[in-house]
């Protein structure tokens, strides 16, 4: 096919036609996605075809899929709408009063119930029109992925090992301690690694692709393992599984404490030395230069290190005794 025009011939409407088109695989779909007609998609598409000297979609047993070079030009298109998108950002400055922007957050979901509260709260008083979208982490969840292609804008992570590719601001540190119901027969006792061992052990399921946890870990590398009997898919599930069952929940210390907090858990100090739990924000190179996401994170690392810092300095005045 002859190329009658020049890849100058190419604006921020055709490029936004493509991206649908290629990611969409039809026309009529497409046309929903970008609020227009279906013919002034088709004629988009054909004008497309005339600059490309390709199909760049072609029919199939489904419907229609991309050419070879359609496949190849989806990226390159992806990323020159971003950075198309990015000049007109910086245009305006961002203002959080005004700033109707969802801002989308992924963490451990036994973080929830002690720090995302205080953090909506500042959000409100901040950002009024804004939202803040909590997403839960799963066993086939991609958070790389997802902070990459802007699904989320940041990840609080405790993974021993995060990708070296994504930003990282630290956040806190906290220990492992050991969660059951007071009626259990260890409750009120100093545990020995043999008790930690020989107890019945709930766990959680992991929560992210490819990572393991700091308690899995180290229990691998002493070559040491413990009685599983049951596992939860949420934190928020294991206060009422410990609260019927003489079992052990090995977790970080402030969920442990907030938990023990409601009523009848109690916690005894980790007989095995695991390493520190360590806790920090993550987010993609993508979003590093952004005035609306670098304020959101600024909001993020101030709330969780102020929430932290108050409850260490509660911890502190409490007597040892009473935290059980």
């Amino acid at each position: 096919m002859a190329v009658s025009c020049s890849w100058e011939s190419i604006d921020v409407h055709l490029l936004q036609v493509l991206h649908a088109l290629l990611t969409e695989c039809s026309v009529s779909n497409a046309a929903r996605r970008l609020n227009q007609s279906q013919p002034a998609v088709s004629t988009a598409l054909r004008r497309l075809r005339d600059i490309t000297g390709d199909p760049l979609l072609v029919r199939s047993r489904n419907g229609m899929t991309p050419t070879e070079r359609g496949q190849a030009l989806l990226e390159p298109v992806k990323e020159a709408l971003a950075h198309i998108e990015a000049i007109g950002v910086r245009q305006q400055r961002f203002d959080p009063a005004v700033s109707q922007r969802v801002f989308n957050i992924a963490t451990p979901d036994y973080l929830n119930a002690i720090l995302i509260g205080r953090l909506v709260a500042r959000l409100r008083a901040l950002a009024p029109h804004a939202q803040v979208a909590l997403h839960s982490f799963g066993p086939d969840h991609d958070y790389a992925r997802a902070l990459e292609s802007g699904e989320l804008d940041v990840v609080i992570g405790n993974w021993p090992n995060p990708p070296e590719h994504l930003r990282l601001a630290p956040l806190f540190e906290d220990d492992v301690v050991c969660l059951m119901r007071k009626s259990h027969p260890l409750a009120g006792r100093t545990l020995t690694p043999q008790d930690y061992l020989d107890a019945d052990h709930l766990v959680p399921t992991p929560y992210a692709v490819g990572q393991r946890g700091v308690i899995d870990l180290q229990l691998a590398r002493e070559r040491l393992k413990r009685k599983v009997v049951a596992s939860v898919p949420y934190f928020s599930l294991a206060p009422y599984v410990l609260l019927q069952n003489d079992i052990l929940f090995s977790a970080p210390r402030l969920f442990a404490e907030h938990c023990c907090s409601l009523g009848e858990l109690c916690m005894a100090e980790s007989p095995l030395e695991f390493p520190k739990v360590r806790f920090y924000l993550l987010w993609h190179d993508r979003a590093h230069h952004g005035e609306e996401g670098r304020w959101f994170r600024e909001q993020v690392v101030d709330v969780i290190r102020e929430t932290v810092g108050t409850l260490h300095a509660a911890r502190e005045h409490t007597p040892r005794r009473a935290r059980a």
